[in-house]
């Protein structure tokens, strides 16, 4: 039996886009941050049964997580030789599907633990690609801090992988203004596969992408926070504008989303070093230098629709640990 934990990430220069379905890769590169109060721990124990099982937060799991599940185990059974199934308990620290990357910390969680199981070792970066072919962003969560992922160009996606970005002189909090949502409707892959198929703005989006990041890195080694946030803010809202441009449109925002952004700019503007991204859900993530993060937090927590604010600081790579919580 083995267990890990990995804590999920929050883009700031997003790829929304796979270059292969089959083999996960993304479409272009992106930037995360690893935040600590978001995490998953989970629980691969080898079985002699006929299928594999999950459970989350307690409770079974059937369908297409199981699926999911069997299908990246298949890849660790491969490199193994072996052939037991596996019975994965997960567990979150945050909300679950609701547009806060939980597929990043479970599947990084889960290729950590799943390696270990089989006895399979493997470096930080075959792990980066291991997670990815469960879920694109999980490739970021095997590694702390400020994270680059490569979108790669070959066609067996071994040059798509995540590697932490060293020397930044910038450190960053995070505010999360959690909203009262249930699991969004349009999970992140069918949402990218439809904005790919059908927004009229897609490659001027992975353009974009690919500008931003080289931007946002050189801001990150400045230590420019103000042109960070412009390139951050500008690149998580060019791509909900694309994924409303979807047909029919996806709409990830909810009541609490445009008031947290507006709240977010009034800081700023009266002189706090704040910005925000919003992944595929309705949940405003602001990022402050931690001195700040009190204020922020307080200032975020005034919309009826805002559930709780998620504070949080740098979260560390994934690794295994003694046991369950």
């Amino acid at each position: 039996m083995s267990v890990a934990t990995a804590c999920a990430n929050i883009a700031l220069v997003k790829y929304w886009g796979k270059r292969d379905a089959g083999l996960n890769t993304p479409a272009a590169g992106s930037l995360s941050l690893t935040l600590d109060s978001l995490r998953t721990f989970t629980q691969v124990e080898l079985t002699d049964a006929e299928e594999d099982t999950l459970s989350l937060g307690g409770k079974p799991v059937t369908g297409r997580p199981v699926a999911r599940i069997t299908a990246f185990a298949d890849l660790v059974r491969a490199m193994a030789g072996r052939k037991e199934r596996v019975a994965v308990r997960s567990q979150n620290s945050f909300p679950t599907a609701a547009g806060l990357a939980s597929s990043a910390s479970a599947f990084a969680a889960l290729a950590v633990a799943t390696a270990d199981a089989f006895g399979v070792a493997l470096s930080p970066k075959e792990l980066s690609i291991l997670a990815r072919r469960g879920s694109g962003s999980a490739a970021r969560s095997i590694f702390g801090g400020f994270v680059l992922m490569h979108g790669g160009s070959a066609s067996d996606g071994q040059d798509a992988f995540a590697e932490p970005l060293e020397g930044i002189p910038l450190t960053f909090s995070a505010a999360v203004a959690a909203a009262r949502a249930e699991e969004k409707k349009i999970g992140s892959t069918d949402g990218m596969d439809l904005t790919r198929d059908t927004s009229p703005y897609y490659a001027a989006w992975i353009d974009c992408v690919n500008r931003d990041l080289g931007t946002a890195q050189a801001a990150l080694r400045e230590g420019d926070i103000s042109r960070l946030a412009e390139i951050v803010e500008g690149n998580c809202l060019a791509m909900h504008a694309n994924a409303m441009a979807a047909r029919p449109g996806i709409i990830y925002f909810g009541p609490s989303t445009l008031w947290a952004i507006q709240e977010v700019r009034a800081m700023r503007a009266e002189g706090t070093p704040v910005f925000f991204t919003i992944d595929a859900g309705p949940h405003v993530v602001a990022f402050t230098p931690p001195e700040h993060l009190e204020q922020v937090a307080a200032r975020l927590e005034g919309h009826p629709e805002v559930a709780e604010v998620i504070t949080s600081p740098v979260g560390d790579g994934a690794h295994l640990v003694e046991r369950m919580p």
